[in-house]
């Protein structure tokens, strides 16, 4: 992977997570975004958690629900920031 690329930390974590079986923030962003992140090359473990959308916004609404809904919309901002830096990348 590229360090210079926005949000790598949070694709590197999450993709950490999701090979060790803990469900997280990045675990979960990771896994709605996999399509296109497969595509990108990056390889993901066979067995993703299930509607990770839903899961993704449960969980920050555990931690705080007055601001699950701006969070949520923040995480996948940032995983779509991620995506495009890539394929600029790799063009």
């Amino acid at each position: 992977m590229n360090h210079a690329l926005p949000g790598e930390d949070l694709i590197e974590a999450g993709l950490r997570d999701l090979r060790e079986g803990r469900e997280s923030i990045a675990g979960l962003l990771v896994a709605i975004g996999s399509p296109r992140l497969r595509r990108l090359g990056l390889d993901l473990p066979a067995d993703l958690p299930s509607n990770p959308e839903h899961r993704l916004y449960h969980l920050l609404a555990k931690d705080n629900s007055d601001s699950a809904h701006s969070r949520y919309n923040a995480y996948i901002r940032r995983l779509v920031s991620y995506e495009r830096a890539a394929e600029c990348v790799s063009r």
